[in-house]
């Protein structure tokens, strides 16, 4: 009976100290931070790329892979681009975290892209969207404390994020939501 008690009693302090530690990491990394004050770089790393040079432009946060089954949404995504590049900025993350769908190479990601797709709306260095690596643009997204709006879990690719031309927060559409679809269109008229 001791043992399970001192057993439980350490799974528990432990629980509580991993729970303290990713709080803490995401308070010293992005709390109190607007979005506008975030930038990540490019994908061919020679720039980077700041959020505050998108101000007064809605913003979609998308974590892209190049062998998803999501993967034709990066159509999707160019055309909505294309056409409300006066209003919106769609910007690509790459990343590796769901079955190793996004392997390649920067140099491999920007030709499948744009040989395959047309993309021509930026695409940031390869991240992680979740755990303990997480980009500190996804730290802000996915955290309410962050974000000021909710908590979001991002559980696979093409994952979309709406930030308004102020840099708040407006919506998370998962994976199934088309680039073109209502739910999104909504937002842009």
């Amino acid at each position: 009976m001791k043992t399970i008690i001192i057993t439980s009693s350490i799974l528990v302090i432990g629980a509580i100290l991993v729970y303290s530690f990713k709080n803490k990491k995401v308070e010293n990394s992005t709390k109190g931070k607007s979005f506008f004050d975030l930038t990540i770089k490019s994908l061919d790393g020679k720039s980077d790329i700041k959020m505050s040079q998108f101000k007064g432009k809605k913003i979609l946060c998308v974590n892209v892979a190049s062998k998803c089954g999501y993967t034709p949404q990066y159509e999707g995504l160019q055309k909505l681009y294309e056409n409300n590049k006066d209003k919106l900025v769609i910007i690509g993350f790459p990343c590796n975290q769901f079955l190793y769908q996004e392997s390649g190479t920067p140099e491999e990601i920007a030709t499948f892209c744009q040989k395959n797709y047309g993309v021509t709306f930026p695409l940031t260095e390869k991240i992680d969207v979740k755990g303990s690596k997480q980009n500190e643009i996804y730290q802000w997204l996915t955290n309410k404390a962050t974000n000021g709006v909710k908590d979001v879990e991002v559980k696979w690719n093409f994952g979309k994020f709406l930030i308004d031309e102020n840099g708040k927060f407006v919506e998370y559409f998962g994976s199934n939501t088309e680039p073109q679809s209502e739910e999104i269109a909504k937002y842009l008229k």
